[in-house]
Order: structure tokens, then sequence, then C-alpha cells
């Protein structure tokens, strides 16, 4: 189990130094934008956050949705961000995208064609392109994944 959680992929020095960047950008990027904004507004959006139209999660109310939203957006990037169960944190915000982009913005175009639409599919699935590479690749040598898992055998895939 901790080698399915904590594996941190590579160990090359240069891949672990563009995973760290990769890792930290995009992880802030979802923290500062997206989570931090939704528990300053938590008394605005809880009765009006929206829940998904499919099972199980068609289930929950409004502010179990933006709750499971804000536990994504907040803590699986502060995961990522450290390199603490990257992968899982990585499946988690990737998850979270996929929701927002199919189920929210369902409807909505998949690109911005006009500089007043903002509602698009683009952003969110932009946000699993690089969860899908920490997924696949994991966190580097440079986190603390690589701390925990001390492998000193070359894996071979």
């Amino acid at each position: 189990m901790k080698k399915f959680f904590f594996d941190c992929g590579t160990r090359d020095a240069t891949a672990s130094l563009g995973f760290l960047a990769l890792r930290v950008m995009v992880g802030l990027m979802m923290l500062i934008g997206h989570g931090i904004p939704k528990i300053k507004n938590y008394q605005v959006n809880k009765s009006l956050f929206p829940v998904p139209d499919f099972l199980p999660f068609s289930l929950l109310d409004h502010r179990m949705s933006l709750n499971l939203c804000i536990a994504a957006e907040v803590g699986a990037a502060l995961m990522v961000i450290l390199g603490f169960a990257t992968r899982p944190a990585a499946f988690i915000l990737a998850f979270t995208m996929v929701v927002a982009a199919f189920s929210y913005l369902g409807a909505a175009p998949w690109f911005q064609s006009s500089p007043t639409l903002v509602e698009t599919k683009e952003l969110a699935v932009l946000y699993v392109i690089p969860m899908i590479a920490i997924i696949l690749a994991g966190a580097g040598g440079y986190s603390l994944d690589a701390a925990l898992c001390k492998d000193s055998k070359r894996r071979r895939w």
C-alpha cells in the first residue's frame, strides 16, 4: 500500500525539477484561484452550489457538494504541491475537474469563442491534463513521496 500511495516515480534530477515546477504551479493555481475563493464565499455558495446529476453524487445536497469540492481544490491541491500521496491527490483533482467539465458545464461549449464567454469546458480540461501527467509519472525526486519511499532499485515498467 505504501508503494501505491507514495511511489514518486522518476528520481532523475532534471525530470524531478520539471515535475516539481508542474506540481507547484498547477497546485497553487488551483488552490489560490479556485479553492480559497470557495472558502471565502462559503456562506453564499452553500445553498447554490451545483450538485452533479449522476449517481451517487446526485444524492448529495448543495452544502456537501461544496464541501467535497473544497476538499479537492484545497486539500488535494496542497498534497500535490507538497508531493505527498501525489498520485491519489492528482486523481482526486482530475476527477473533480472532469465532474466540473461534463456535469456542471455539460451544456457549455468546449472552447472560448468570444471575449465575453467565460464558462467553457476548456479550463477544467486544462487542469485535467497536468494531473494525468502527474498520475502517470509520479511526483518526482523532489517530493515528500520520495522522502517516504526510498526505493534504491531502478524500476522497470
